[in-house]
């Protein structure tokens, strides 16, 4: 599963970046507005430093602004793909960008219909808020177990990528529902890491270590 970091903040990309574990970028306008970048000068930096995908998104309600907006995007970097909301007007641009070749996220997937509607419109990736529906008393796994049936059953190559992870284990659903991509806050990644066994054995190897008087080097 392609593991992609959910932020706008450069400096904790760059964080990141050495752990060769990190495929791409998602931002949103909560992230960016909260990094206080200018998102074309974030998303020139984050392109530059992971050669994956790095999801930017277009705001506009129209179709025509929408479009010019994807567009602009599109034209910062190779790298970049635009983020579109699943609506009406977001999936008509996503459906006219994916035929001039622009690879589009389709984001605030909470259905599998609309995810359907997303794949036919030829979105690169469908972005499965999990983390929000489980809040909202659903099951997100279900949502993407379902997403992948039927994205089997119609040979759609939409990529699913789950999105508003919360915690490891969600990472793990994830991957066990068949999710081709996650992506997650920088915490979230680094929860990746640990276990209380983990860090109870390299503990105790450590202690017995140091009784040998010995160095490696």
């Amino acid at each position: 599963m392609k593991i992609f970091i959910d932020t706008a903040e450069v400096e904790q990309i760059k964080l990141l970046v050495p752990t060769g574990l990190i495929d791409g970028v998602t931002t949103n306008p909560s992230l960016i507005a909260k990094s206080g970048r200018k998102i074309g000068e974030a998303i020139v930096e984050m392109c530059a430093l992971i050669p994956g995908p790095i999801s930017a998104e277009a705001v506009a309600s129209d179709y025509d602004t929408l479009l010019a907006e994807g567009r602009f995007l599109a034209k910062i970097a190779p790298n970049v793909v635009v983020k579109l909301p699943l609506t009406p007007v977001g999936l008509r641009v996503c459906k006219t960008l994916s035929d001039e070749g622009t690879p589009v996220n389709v984001t605030l997937c909470f259905s599998a219909v609309q995810a359907l509607l997303a794949a036919k419109s030829g979105a690169t990736y469908i972005s499965p808020f999990i983390g929000r529906l489980d809040d909202n008393g659903s099951d997100g796994m279900e949502l993407i177990r379902d997403i992948r049936l039927i994205y089997d059953n119609y040979g759609f190559e939409t990529q699913i990528l789950a999105a508003s992870a919360r915690t490891a284990l969600h990472v793990r659903d994830a991957a066990l529902a068949g999710a081709d991509c996650a992506t997650l806050p920088p915490a979230v990644f680094n929860a990746l890491y640990k276990h209380v066994l983990t860090d109870l054995g390299l503990d105790a190897f450590m202690k017995d270590w140091i009784t040998t008087g010995q160095s490696i080097l």
